[in-house]
């Protein structure tokens, strides 16, 4: 009966979101586990909270006029998916990146209800972004398209309403351009950015804790048998800064990290990537904004152009790059070749047939809205903080971090253990819903 009717929701999911292809896939991943779950609780079926669940609470789509520096009138697209706000406000990043289109945020914002909820925090599930390529652009050009995107982003966020953070495309120089342009425009300094520079409102740790919170989450699944990452040579994809923390973390607790990659290739440095070369790549990455391949160059290493690092031999891998970078053929390889571990740093990184080898195969598979979610703990820490007008210490921030991220783990075993193996996804995916579903019973149908 559940595939029946997994099978007529997804087909209803579909005629309503016609080729918003990632969001299919995001929500059937969902409801794949959410619909058995349901039957076995009808007052969730009654109020059909997982239907209203699928459809945003808001969607704004706005043009983003600004010009370059020969004077050239630019036109992009904006927008912000506000998916849910049962319990809290919305929260989720904001994405500058071509690909962008409302099927990709749609597909974000509905993960993001779902690993919010999982923090055990007080925030709602959003997303947004738009289709500018910063890449080649001055500082002038962003900063002018910026200003331009929070002209008519600002009427529809606020800190009791909807606060955004960075995702891809948006570090913290993008954070500064908004955030200035939002107070200008509003006359009040508050909290309504999360990813702040230090020197007005941000949280230390925040930069680490997406890359940190993986690694933590990993740990905690392999402590499960009695087992840590000390020694496990690691595949990591990207190069930004959830790849870059990972790194550092892996290798505080001892792992040996041997690949990165960006959109061109991938680095294999059979020698790892030590203290000494992160950083040389965290001045290529954030300073000069260079290509990977120059690592190879600078520490005589392999560089393979135009493919991901999923064939080399490791222990464990953390895709932390895009969403379905993980194919069914690439899950195989790493099975094949002894991988034992998948903690997710990106979105969606592995695609449906990749999940399933994982799972059959029994290895530790922890999905992106458990395993990534520390970003968006610690944004929900920033805003305390900023509530608050406090600035916690790095040590407090951490340990909160690392609570946070044991107690997401203790809820995804909780809600996923078959046995002797815990099916990560499914936990995550139970864990998530529980508590947005019961606020949405308690609100009633609004």
């Amino acid at each position: 009966m559940s595939n029946k009717k997994l099978a007529a929701f997804m087909e209803s999911v579909k005629t309503k979101n016609p080729g918003e292809l990632e969001f299919h896939q995001a929500v059937e991943e969902v409801a794949a586990e959410i619909i058995p779950f349901v039957e076995e609780n009808p007052k969730y079926a009654e109020a059909k909270i997982l239907e209203r669940m699928v459809e945003p609470e808001r969607v704004i789509i706005f043009r983003v006029p600004w010009r370059n520096d020969k004077g050239e009138v630019q036109i992009n697209r904006g927008f912000r998916v506000q998916m849910n706000s049962a319990i809290g406000p919305y929260k989720g990043g904001l994405r500058f990146h071509p690909s962008v289109n409302l099927g990709i945020l749609k597909f974000l914002a509905f993960e993001q209800v779902f690993k919010n909820s999982l923090t055990t925090l007080p925030m709602g599930g959003g997303k947004g972004g738009s289709d500018f390529e910063r890449r080649r652009k001055s500082d002038n050009e962003v900063m002018s398209f910026c200003q331009s995107f929070m002209n008519e982003l600002f009427r529809h966020i606020g800190q009791d309403t909807d606060i955004p953070a960075g995702d891809i495309g948006v570090g913290a120089r993008e954070i500064g351009f908004l955030f200035g342009q939002y107070k200008k425009l509003k006359n009040e300094f508050t909290g309504v950015f999360t990813g702040k520079g230090r020197s007005f409102g941000g949280s230390l740790i925040r930069p680490e804790a997406t890359g940190y919170g993986n690694v933590i989450f990993a740990e905690e699944m392999l402590k499960t048998k009695g087992d840590s990452l000390k020694e496990k040579i690691c595949a990591v994809s990207g190069s930004g800064n959830v790849a870059q923390f990972t790194v550092e973390m892996l290798n505080k607790l001892g792992a040996k990290v041997i690949t990165l990659s960006d959109s061109d290739g991938f680095i294999h440095d059979s020698n790892g990537i030590n203290a000494e070369k992160l950083a040389w790549v965290m001045e290529l990455k954030n300073g000069k904004r260079g290509r990977i391949s120059k690592y190879a160059e600078k520490f005589d290493c392999e560089y393979s152009k135009g493919k991901r690092p999923w064939g080399v031999k490791c222990d464990a891998a953390f895709p932390s790059a895009t969403q379905n970078e993980i194919s069914k053929t690439d899950a195989e390889l790493l099975v094949k070749n002894g991988c034992q571990l998948v903690s997710e740093g990106a979105n969606m990184p592995t695609d449906p047939a990749g999940v399933t080898v994982f799972l059959n195969a029994k290895i530790f598979y922890g999905p992106s809205k458990a395993a990534n979610a520390g970003g968006v703990a610690v944004s929900g820490l920033e805003m305390s903080q900023n509530s608050l007008r406090l600035s916690w210490s790095r040590e407090e921030v951490l340990e909160k971090l690392q609570e946070i991220m044991k107690s997401i783990h203790t809820n995804c075993v909780e809600h996923g253990k078959e046995g002797d193996f815990v099916n990560y996804a499914k936990g995550a995916n139970i864990g998530g819903f529980i508590k947005v579903a019961d606020a949405m019973l308690a609100q009633g149908v609004v």
